[in-house]
């Protein structure tokens, strides 16, 4: 599994598990939900920046959400 395949399971997992929608996790993060949405698909290569803000919401790093 790739680093952008890790990145989307991980996201996925983790927001279903807070059971938010993308729509309400777009919200949380400050990134657009049709990026989250294609992020999760994998056909977006996010910025360190960008896996920053998708990790802050569930009080992680980008690191652990790259792990």
């Amino acid at each position: 599994m790739d680093i952008r395949q890790r990145l989307s399971a991980n996201l996925r997992r983790l927001r279903l598990e807070q059971g938010w929608s993308q729509e309400d996790y777009a919200d949380r993060s400050g990134v657009h939900r049709t990026y989250v949405s294609d992020i999760e698909r994998g056909s977006r290569n996010p910025t360190i920046t960008v896996v920053e803000k998708l990790a802050a919401p569930f009080a992680l790093t980008a690191s652990d959400l790259l792990g």
